[in-house]
């Protein structure tokens, strides 16, 4: 049985990467006040950087419809897929699972397909991605593929820092970090998202130090694999690959620019780590 992977652009894979491992991406939309952009097709990674430090508005975002998955599913189906395997960032965090299951109802007479909250965003949903497309490349069965990822996503960790919260309390995902609010004017904060929400896991005084503590996490660790340093146009990015090449080796990081759905809410010079646990 051909099984085909399909996700949504908060998994930060490109365009490029996903055509080579056979994936297929529904974009979810940008807007910067009345105008409307489609991740990845007419507004880029870079793009978005630009227009957001440009523009007095904080940009939001919009999850695809039920109709972009449902194309998704069958041109799946014409290239020959049996079955679909949709894998889409947190539930607790946007309704793009919400939508990729109404198309799967939609097709549940003509194509399989299974819907999987990820509970991860970013790195930690592409990691889940690329292994589960190897799997499926590999010839892996449905429910072979689904035990995989639903391993894989037990064992993503996601851990960051902003410069601000702003952009995170006006798009509504706060969750968990909510007492964060009203006292961070002189703090960084330090957010955990393994859980798929945003959880408060400390604050610290300056940049420096957070980072630190991103570090801290790691060292904590008894084994990681997959590590991502995951940021938002930050400025010192490479600093901290440095820092921490002492724990796992520079070669080995994969440092990946956060894409315009996850932007948006981290903010200017978010930085974080992704990784799986043994």
């Amino acid at each position: 049985m051909t099984i085909r992977i399909v996700t949504d652009s908060a998994s930060d894979i490109s365009l490029e990467e996903a055509e080579d491992l056979g994936i297929e991406i529904v974009p979810l939309s940008v807007r910067f006040g009345e105008a409307e952009y489609t991740d990845l097709v007419d507004l880029s990674v870079s793009d978005f950087y630009q227009k957001m430090s440009e523009s007095e508005l904080l940009p939001s975002t919009a999850a695809p419809s039920p109709g972009a998955f449902e194309a998704a599913f069958k041109r799946c189906a014409e290239a020959g897929a049996e079955g679909v395997i949709c894998i889409n960032l947190s539930l607790a965090l946007s309704a793009t699972g919400q939508a990729a299951q109404l198309a799967a109802d939609a097709l549940a007479d003509t194509l399989p397909v299974k819907c999987i909250d990820s509970k991860s965003i970013t790195c930690g949903l592409g990691t889940i991605i690329r292994k589960a497309a190897d799997a499926a490349k590999n010839g892996g069965s449905m429910d072979e593929i689904l035990s995989l990822v639903e391993n894989l996503a037990s064992r993503t960790r996601i851990f960051a820092t902003l410069d601000t919260l702003e952009n995170l309390k006006k798009g509504g995902r706060i969750g968990g970090a909510k007492a964060m609010l009203g006292t961070m004017l002189q703090f960084k904060p330090c957010l955990d998202l393994s859980s798929g929400e945003v959880v408060e896991a400390g604050r610290q005084r300056t940049r420096k130090k957070s980072l630190i503590w991103l570090k801290e996490v790691l060292e904590g660790e008894s084994e990681i694999s997959e590590l991502s340093i995951i940021h938002g146009d930050a400025p010192d990015v490479e600093e901290f690959a440095t820092l921490i090449s002492d724990i796992v080796p520079r070669e080995q990081i994969r440092i990946n620019q956060l894409g315009a759905v996850i932007g948006t809410h981290g903010g200017p010079r978010v930085l974080g780590v992704t990784y799986l646990v043994e």
